[in-house]
């Protein structure tokens, strides 16, 4: 027995030996594993960030990858990070040489082991443009040359209608991805990728923000303001109470039945929330708008926006303050508004919604020279309009659209850009670059 025991002592301490080598290597594989699950979770709530990117999101992931491994070899070590989907998830991969004491034996110095793990944003979208509208046809409805680009975010209608967005004549959506509640119509050449059907719809994301509150009606010298009221027509009180035909800085307030900037007037205003009060904003004949920091609310039984063909808007969002991040802002408990007549010259009444629907307020951009509009756009109960010639937007950091319904036909190009690292001006939640759930899906 005892001569047996030595013979087979040899082996006993090998199979030892090498049931606690595996025992190691087994430990290490479940470390490197829960190093790159971490470093993807982390990767992807970059995504959640306003401003995040996908560099920002990898540089996370790795740097993560890195400090939770604690490779004693880190030469040994190499980690990837690289973003899938679209813009909403992240993929982690390590793989390690991981050295074998009992491996040399056998001319097995180390063995490689790698580790892959994948998380994503669960129910979220980076979110550019949603028709609120749960049952319009045409929702979210292009026709004519108009076009919408939109390469780094989503279009989303919430529409459950067959139809609930449109495509018509040469009209082209382009964007990172496009979803419908319902249905599209459509062909392919007017939507780039095809939208996708049957997507569950969005809540609205801005529904708990709350506007300003009107006070007294801003008090201003009318003749000072309108030095030309008697010139090239009378004014249209229905444009608004307010008329400027001058050149002049505004300041923030109540402008009471609303406010109407024409005749060649160059306004600039001062940063801060403008209440428009029971009438729209109108800039018109050549007249010219400009506002850094400044936030327009409409509430009341009149309101809505008209842009004409030969003005010139360049708006940003407010910084702070209760309009943060918000450049049109529509009281969503506005009573019934009267008809819209405008315009009553130019380009005359705007088309109609398709099937006939009429929005609560009609807001229009008609200007060949709206540029920029950098902020987000929130109009629950009302209609945006756009049927410029030119581009719109394209020179805004960022512009997020979520609106009842949104029309575009004769021939803009809606440029809604998501450089939102590239601005000061924050994106509220739930649109931009949303927050979701993070789940590991590998």
């Amino acid at each position: 027995m005892l001569v047996l025991f030595a013979l087979m002592m040899p082996v006993l301490m090998g199979l030892s030996a090498a049931a606690i080598e595996y025992a190691s290597l087994v430990k290490r594989r479940a470390e490197l594993q829960r190093s790159a699950d971490t470093a993807s979770i982390a990767g992807v709530n970059q995504f959640k960030l306003a401003n995040a990117d996908d560099v920002a999101a990898i540089r996370t992931a790795e740097a993560m990858a890195r400090a939770q491994a604690r490779s004693p070899n880190p030469g040994t070590m190499l980690i990837k990070a690289q973003v899938v989907g679209t813009h909403s998830g992240v993929q982690v991969t390590i793989s390690e040489e991981v050295p074998l004491s009992l491996g040399k034996l056998i001319n097995m110095p180390s063995v490689a082991v790698s580790v892959q793990s994948t998380a994503k944003l669960a129910g979220t979208t980076r979110l550019c443009l949603l028709a609120l509208d749960a049952l319009s046809i045409g929702a979210f409805h292009l026709e004519s040359a108009a076009r919408i680009t939109a390469s780094d975010c989503s279009l989303y209608s919430n529409s459950l209608h067959p139809a609930g967005i449109q495509g018509e004549n040469a009209a082209v959506a382009s964007a990172l991805s496009i979803c419908s509640a319902g249905g599209y119509a459509g062909s392919g050449a007017n939507f780039t990728p095809p939208p996708a059907t049957g997507c569950p719809p969005l809540r609205d994301p801005l529904a708990d923000r709350q506007g300003p509150t009107p006070e007294s009606c801003i008090n201003l010298l009318g003749m000072l303001l309108n030095p030309k009221k008697l010139i090239d027509g009378l004014d249209n009180l229905l444009y608004g109470a307010v008329v400027v035909s001058g050149n002049v800085t505004l300041r923030p307030g109540t402008y009471c039945g609303g406010l109407h900037i024409t005749k060649g007037a160059r306004v600039t205003l001062e940063p801060g929330v403008y209440i428009m009060k029971d009438g729209p904003l109108v800039v018109d004949k050549h007249a010219s708008l400009t506002g850094v920091n400044t936030g327009f609310y409409f509430t009341g039984v009149r309101g809505g926006v008209l842009f004409d063909q030969k003005s010139v808007i360049s708006l940003t969002a407010p910084r702070d303050g209760i309009m943060s991040g918000l450049l049109l802002f529509e009281d969503r408990n506005a009573p019934p508004p009267l008809p819209s007549l405008l315009p009553l010259d130019g380009k005359g009444l705007a088309k109609p919604a398709p099937g006939g629907l009429i929005a609560a307020r009609e807001y229009r951009i008609i200007s060949d020279n709206a540029r920029t509009l950098l902020g987000t756009i929130y109009l629950p109960v009302g209609r945006l309009i756009i049927d410029s010639s030119k581009p719109v937007a394209d020179q805004s950091d960022y512009t997020v659209i979520v609106a009842r319904m949104i029309t575009l036909y004769d021939g803009p190009n809606l440029i809604l850009n998501a450089r939102y690292s590239s601005t000061d001006i924050p994106v509220p939640k739930g649109v931009g670059p949303s927050s979701g759930d993070t789940q590991l899906t590998q």
